[in-house]
């Protein structure tokens, strides 16, 4: 789906990124970002701190997003399952692992744990929540219906790109990279307006980090594959458990509920962005939300 991948990236996809400085603004009022040399230093910075751990978020929701869609589709269903349910029951959760809900729950506090500034947990959760208002509109799927009723308030920013991307018959793979190119290519169009750059200039910035964002969505992906946690069976997320509870290997979804899987991702901090962020609300004049 490399189709779907650009279309997720554009910077013109109607989700209100454009806003977004990704820290550079104040960057640029304190005088640590003047030019060209300081912005690729500062998206190096960026694209191993948050981006990396905004790709590995954005992997691991586009993994629960896929287990969500499988087990939404009739085809998974076992016969015994859809006669039930054509009877007015269905299959009962009597305990044992996770249902989606709480799961899109955990991961949004894994991020919210992962984000120390107040300020940019909202911008986060506004992101998010213009991200999946969008996407439920271009790609309509249960993922994203799941995640808007799991956390109504708006999910983090990786989080819904993730479900989004699911949505979109994307990859983990790929959500991680749309995540490590968001990343760097917000600040980096919000240098230009800001600074006056040369937007060439930019973008050759850009193309030499293209190495470095398909390593780090690499390893944000490495990091967010489920059966990292999934050694233990009973850890597996099945949305159709049988009668004595057990997984069934052709619709358990691999370790989402297993501690090592979460305990797996990233969480490299940014103390700068976080100062960044907080000051920035402290601004007369601002061009950017956050």
């Amino acid at each position: 789906m490399d189709a779907a991948l650009l279309l997720l990236a554009d910077s013109r996809l109607p989700a209100g990124g454009h806003a977004h400085s990704g820290g550079v603004e104040e960057a640029v009022r304190v005088g640590a970002v003047t030019g060209p040399d300081d912005l690729a230093r500062f998206l190096r910075g960026r694209l191993a701190t948050a981006g990396l751990v905004a790709a590995a978020l954005a992997a691991a929701a586009c993994e629960l997003g896929s287990s969500v869609i499988d087990a939404a589709a009739p085809a998974r269903r076992r016969p015994a399952d859809l006669a039930s349910e054509s009877t007015g029951g269905g299959p009962e959760r009597t305990g044992g692992p996770p249902e989606p809900i709480a799961l899109w729950r955990r991961l949004d506090a894994e991020a919210d744990a992962r984000t120390s500034s107040p300020a940019q947990r909202e911008a986060a959760r506004t992101q998010g929540r213009l991200l999946v208002r969008t996407a439920r509109r271009i790609w309509p799927s249960p993922v994203l219906e799941t995640l808007a009723g799991a956390v109504p308030e708006g999910a983090h920013h990786p989080i819904a790109l993730g479900a989004a991307a699911a949505a979109a018959g994307c990859d983990p793979g790929q959500a991680a990279l749309a995540a490590t190119y968001s990343s760097v290519t917000g600040p980096a169009t919000a240098a230009v307006r800001l600074l006056g750059l040369d937007p060439v200039t930019v973008h050759r910035l850009l193309a030499d980090l293209a190495p470095s964002l398909d390593e780090t969505a690499r390893a944000a992906h490495t990091a967010a594959r489920p059966e990292r946690g999934a050694a233990d069976p009973e850890s597996r997320w099945t949305p159709h458990p049988d009668g004595e509870g057990t997984a069934d290997p052709d619709l358990a979804d691999p370790g989402f509920a297993g501690d090592a899987w979460w305990a797996a991702l990233p969480a490299a901090a940014a103390p700068a962005l976080d100062l960044l962020a907080e000051n920035h609300l402290k601004a007369g004049t601002r061009l950017f939300v956050s």
